[in-house]
This record gives C-alpha cells, sequence and structure tokens, in this order.
C-alpha cells in the first residue's frame, strides 16, 4: 500500500510539473497560502557573486528576481512545458535570460563558470551524487550551491495544522540536516542549514560553499 501511495504522489507531481504546468502556481500558492513565491525568494540574500544558474527554474518567478538584481541569469530545467512558461515570463519583463533543457546530473555549463547555483523545492534529484558533482564541477572557487529544501508552518491555526499534516504524509516534510549536509561533504561542498522565517511559516535551506 505504501508504495502505491509513493508512485501516486510521484505520477501526480510528474503530471504537475510537465502536463499540468499550466495548473502549477496554482496549486503551490494554495498548498503554500499563498507563500511559494516568498518562499522561493529566501535564496536571494544567499546568492554570491554575479554570474547565477537556478537549476530546475519551474516557471521562472526567481529567475525573475535575480534578473531584476542585473545578475547574469541563466536557468536549466528539464520540462519543456515549464521552460515555455519561464521564457513567457521573462520577455513580459523585459528580462534577459537564457533557459537551457537539461538535466541536473549533466549540466552543459563550462567548468568553474559560475558563482552561485540555486534550487529551490526540487525533487530527490538535487541530493543525486552526480548532480551535486555537476554542481561542484560548474562554481568557480569558493562559489555557493544554495536550495530551499523544505517549509513548514508554525502557526496554530487549522489550515496551518491541515497544511503542516498534509506536508507530512505526501513525504514533503523537511528534511534531517544530519541526513543531507554528509551527502554534501562527500561532493566536497562544506555546507550549513539555515532558516528563514515567512509570514507564519519557515524556509529550511542549505548554503554550500565549494571547499
Amino acid at each position: 500500500m505504501r508504495d502505491l501511495w509513493q508512485a501516486s504522489l510521484q505520477l501526480f507531481f510528474q503530471l504537475l510539473y510537465n502536463k499540468f504546468a499550466w495548473s502549477y502556481d496554482l496549486v503551490a500558492w494554495l498548498a503554500s497560502r499563498g507563500q511559494w513565491k516568498a518562499w522561493g525568494q529566501t535564496a536571494l540574500s544567499h546568492v554570491s557573486g554575479e554570474r547565477v544558474l537556478e537549476v530546475g527554474h519551474g516557471p521562472g518567478h526567481l529567475l525573475v528576481a535575480l534578473a531584476e538584481r542585473d545578475l547574469l541569469t541563466a536557468g536549466l530545467d528539464l520540462s519543456p512545458n515549464m521552460i515555455r512558461q519561464a521564457k513567457r515570463r521573462m520577455q513580459a519583463a523585459n528580462l534577459p535570460a537564457p533557459l537551457v533543457r537539461a538535466r541536473a546530473q549533466t549540466l552543459p555549463f563550462l567548468t568553474a563558470s559560475v558563482d552561485t547555483v540555486v534550487a529551490t523545492f526540487p525533487t530527490d534529484y538535487i541530493l543525486q551524487p552526480q548532480t551535486l558533482r555537476e554542481a561542484r564541477r560548474v562554481l568557480r572557487p569558493e562559489g555557493r550551491l544554495v536550495v530551499a529544501v523544505a517549509a513548514r508552518f508554525e502557526g496554530e491555526d487549522v489550515m496551518s495544522r491541515f497544511l503542516a499534516w498534509l506536508y507530512h504524509i505526501t513525504g514533503q516534510d523537511q528534511p534531517s540536516p544530519d541526513a543531507v549536509i554528509p551527502w554534501l561533504e562527500q561532493a566536497g561542498l562544506s555546507a550549513r542549514v539555515t532558516w528563514e522565517a515567512v509570514d507564519r511559516t519557515a524556509v529550511m535551506l542549505i548554503v554550500a560553499e565549494k571547499a
């Protein structure tokens, strides 16, 4: 039964990110009590340098925020639907940002060409050894990997408690830092965990630097 539940969730998220990408913003807004964009933007204060690569850029909200800060921004995603959404959003804001369709495990960027690699609420691929090795490869010396990993609801109202329960049963709880940091250290990244408050929620971020 548990395997069936997990398979159903994986299918749901796959469809949401691809075939039903048009509904992604609405679903994310509802599931976060309207805080989805704010959650993603907690990564901004941890970005270092001028050249930034967002991995798994989704509909492109963070890409716009990065480019508006005059950062040299590129985006990478595997979903053509998300790339189309992000492209339209960037064009509407009259902002340049090259978007690339590729996997995070094989980044099509030069070695030591990026100051910061950023990802917000990615799936499990972000902690795969090949992904972390690729992130380290494209980072410049003292470059930084910033990942918004998860969020938690801290309010005691009915909706906050319901969403906290929903995140728990769908496996969207924040992971234990003790389980995450060793993966980054094995890839040659010196990592720490920090929390950013957003209204009655808190976002867990991993900030890792190239060792």
